[in-house]
């Protein structure tokens, strides 16, 4: 039996490991997953601060007693889990109503089965045909034409897919109830060949991640064309289902780690490819790399609205330093002493007022903050508050992210050991992140644990 001792470490490792899950590609992930023990592995699926993409990768590869605690996490969002939106309350729904039976039958030119019925099914052909003419908007009436018998055929649906996307409601419905596998998702999120496109374009990404059918990185190498991968990156505040704060933060992070190893800091490349995402067919990754070999031509007419802010928001140098100063410097040296006003309220009172005074960033934080693991949670600078997307102040707070994203990566890369060595040495680690790093990089730590 687990003494105390043991346990606190279990349950501090968790936390620990769930921030840095928040900037670890999926690879890295999966690895810091299958070393936790099963104390902090199930202390980790309860975490509050568990990241989506830790989530997907549990419900994909874990076990089903990991499922079971991630199902008892009240901060997991969007899930397909009990009591939250998903496949089992969608399948629940009442069937279509008669007018829309009706309505259905005279674009078939025949009346569909009806749930329960017996008579032929929707062929695989008659199934795309009723989702392409619904779902401009909202998932409602393709779910309803989903809770009729049907029958589909992958290749049948993706080949309609490739030659006119479907539209967002109905790929979203086909997300929640069709149980299609991760390619067959993957290619749904392919809509190359669709000129145009509405304010609900954004919908079946989001609903991907929160159906825990994809992560953040495979978003960014999946969504074509391209700049609408950027554009996702902006997808925040657009309706009533877009991002929330940390996945924003999440999905930035992927769209950093496609494009910052090859564009750099070169501003040439960045400008290039604010040139030329507008007209570019593929992928990010297929525009990063013409980008690099110089043969992605401009795009010569104006840029969809928003692209030139997303890219400017992942580009280097996106958060200004603050003007120099005595009280920056005094403010930058508060961050190094843990309470430094002698209470945690008072000093989260402390640094918010800094942040709204110009005087320091998110980044600023989370480099000079200590202990390490107080700078990387946002709750112990910013403060925990009945807000929506938990913080109030979002631009410090995709500041320090990218900012541990960029320190992290260099400092670790995809060295899944050297993100274990970091792990094991935050919970107790009283100095800095850049202090913490450079121990782990020179092999110190001031961890005994393995």
């Amino acid at each position: 039996m687990a003494t105390a001792e043991e346990d606190r470490y279990s349950r501090r490792l968790a936390w620990c490991v769930a921030l840095l899950l928040r900037h670890a590609p999926d690879a890295v992930a999966a690895a810091l997953l299958g070393r936790l023990g099963p104390a902090a592995r199930r202390y980790l699926c309860r975490d509050e601060h568990l990241p989506a993409p830790a989530v997907t990768l549990l419900l994909r590869d874990g076990t089903d007693e990991d499922r079971r605690n991630v199902a008892r996490n009240p901060h997991v969002l969007g899930r397909p889990l009990p009591g939250l939106p998903g496949p089992a309350r969608y399948r629940r729904r009442p069937g279509p109503s008669p007018q829309l039976l009706a309505t259905l039958g005279a674009e078939l030119g025949r009346t569909p089965c009806a749930p329960g019925e017996l008579g032929p099914p929707l062929s695989s052909t008659e199934l795309v045909a009723l989702l392409r003419r619904h779902g401009s908007r909202r998932p409602r009436i393709p779910l309803d034409v989903l809770a009729l018998p049907y029958e589909l055929d992958p290749d049948t649906l993706l080949r309609e897919h490739s030659r006119a996307p479907l539209p967002p409601g109905s790929v979203e419905a086909l997300l929640l109830v069709a149980g299609l596998d991760r390619e067959t998702v993957l290619a749904l999120l392919d809509t190359r060949a669709q000129d145009t496109y509405g304010p609900h374009w954004h919908r079946p990404a989001v609903r991907a991640v929160r159906t825990g059918t994809l992560t953040f990185d495979e978003l960014a190498v999946a969504v074509a064309p391209a700049h609408r991968t950027l554009l996702l990156g902006q997808a925040h505040a657009i309706g009533r289902f877009a991002w929330n704060l940390a996945e924003w933060a999440g999905m930035r992070a992927a769209l950093v780690r496609v494009l910052h190893p090859v564009l750099g800091d070169d501003l040439r490349l960045w400008d290039a490819l604010r040139r030329s995402a507008p007209g570019f067919a593929g992928t990010l990754p297929e525009l990063v790399a013409a980008v690099a070999a110089g043969s992605a031509p401009p795009h010569p007419g104006p840029a969809p609205l928003g692209l030139t802010e997303a890219v400017d928001a992942l580009a280097p140098g996106a958060v200004p330093e603050p003007e120099p100063g005595v009280d920056r410097e005094l403010a930058l040296a508060s961050l190094g002493v843990p309470n430094a006003m002698g209470d945690l309220r008072e000093d989260v009172r402390w640094v918010r007022a800094c942040l709204d005074a110009g005087l320091l960033t998110g980044a600023d934080v989370l480099r000079h903050k200590a202990p390490a693991a107080w700078a990387l949670d946002e709750d112990h600078w910013l403060g925990d508050d009945d807000y929506p997307d938990r913080h109030d102040r979002p631009a410090a707070v995709l500041a320090s992210r990218a900012e541990a994203g960029r320190l992290l990566t260099a400092a670790l890369g995809a060295d899944a050991e050297a993100w274990w060595r970091a792990a094991l040495t935050l919970p107790d680690f009283a100095g800095t992140l850049p202090e913490l790093l450079a121990g782990v990089v020179q092999g110190d730590s001031v961890s005994n644990r393995s």
